[in-house]
């Protein structure tokens, strides 16, 4: 079992405060969270999960973590697939840094492998990918402006500020040549969509930041991960979770990346398959597709190439790092494959 890293008698008397009432409470650290801590709680008959800032986060770090609880707090009476939220927690000195909590899920993340059930049953995996994308289109058809979230984003010009964003990103730590990162910047910015829609986006849109159940059939049970959200062009999320998405080989397309191990070739839905449903579910165009996917992946590698560069500077303790600039590569030749 992992150590906690905080007292847990102010998180329990902080609860007790929440509820208005005492009960016992066993608290356990969880694997995963990506840029957050997980923790599973247990008191009394509730079950919970607390996402929390990493330890002495910088104050960024820790206001992500409130804003993600506030999307999803918005979210709770709309139509979309979304824990429900118990509370949240903006003082470091009840759990070391701000935190929410959430309502525990009976699922399962699907990276590495599927779903015992799912493999012995691959006539049902192809609701997996319908799964992925009706919830996409469900979260694209929020009325932002409808909630507390209309002043989430800035959505005017937002396709007219994303190449000089992330080139600015790129150059607060560019330490080597990437090839191709420029002149894709410039055909991004040339060639860029005039008039797409805005909506409410997920920034983040993949496989592996949803829970699925158990139990035949496949069903996404809940969206994860939502700091990166934004008001802005619902395709890039499109175009972002076709990264991660097995080719017709049930490969993926970039070395690096997990393909999800028991996919039937002869049952995975097909990338263009997985567009076409949304396509018609929203009736958008896209006509203009390759942009969006070559966006993503050169965006994708210049946030990889962020934790290559600190693996490069001694900074970073990660392992996988090392092999970033490779995939950032990748990614760049990727983008240019849809860059005509």
């Amino acid at each position: 079992m992992l150590d906690l890293d905080f007292d847990s008698s102010a998180l329990c008397d902080w609860l007790d405060a929440l509820r208005g009432d005492s009960a016992h409470t066993v608290i356990s650290r969880m694997r995963g969270g990506g840029s957050c801590d997980l923790f599973e709680i247990r008191r009394g008959d509730a079950h919970w999960v607390m996402r929390r800032a990493p330890a002495n986060a910088s104050s960024a770090t820790a206001h992500n973590v409130i804003r993600e609880h506030t999307i999803i707090a918005a979210l709770q009476d709309q139509d979309v697939r979304v824990p429900t939220i118990v509370g949240a927690c903006e003082d470091p000195g009840v759990a070391n840094a701000p935190f929410y909590l959430m309502e525990f899920i009976d699922g399962e993340v699907i990276r590495r492998k599927l779903p015992d059930c799912y493999r012995r049953s691959p006539a049902t995996q192809p609701c997996i990918g319908a799964e992925l994308i009706d919830a996409l289109v469900q979260l694209h058809a929020v009325d932002w402006q409808q909630t507390l979230l209309r002043n989430l984003g800035q959505p005017e010009n937002f396709l007219g500020r994303q190449v000089g964003r992330w080139m600015s990103q790129l150059e607060s730590y560019r330490c080597r040549n990437i090839e191709g990162v420029d002149q894709l910047a410039g055909w991004l910015d040339q060639n860029r969509p005039r008039h797409g829609s805005i909506t409410l986006m997920h920034g983040d849109y993949k496989l592996d930041n949803a829970i699925f159940s158990t139990e035949l059939p496949p069903q996404l049970l809940s969206l994860l991960d939502f700091e990166m959200s934004t008001i802005g062009d619902p395709i890039i999320d499109l175009a972002w979770a076709m990264i991660f998405w097995p080719e017709q080989d049930n490969r993926l397309a970039i070395a690096g990346f997990h393909e999800p191990g028991g996919m039937d070739p002869g049952y995975c839905q097909t990338p263009r398959q997985l567009q076409q449903r949304y396509a018609q579910a929203t009736g958008r165009s896209l006509d203009e597709f390759d942009w969006y996917q070559a966006f993503a992946a050169w965006k994708l590698g210049i946030v990889l190439e962020g934790s290559y560069a600190k693996h490069l500077r001694g900074e970073s303790g990660n392992p996988k790092h090392e092999f970033f600039g490779f995939m950032a590569d990748q990614l760049m030749l990727r983008a240019r494959r849809f860059a005509v």
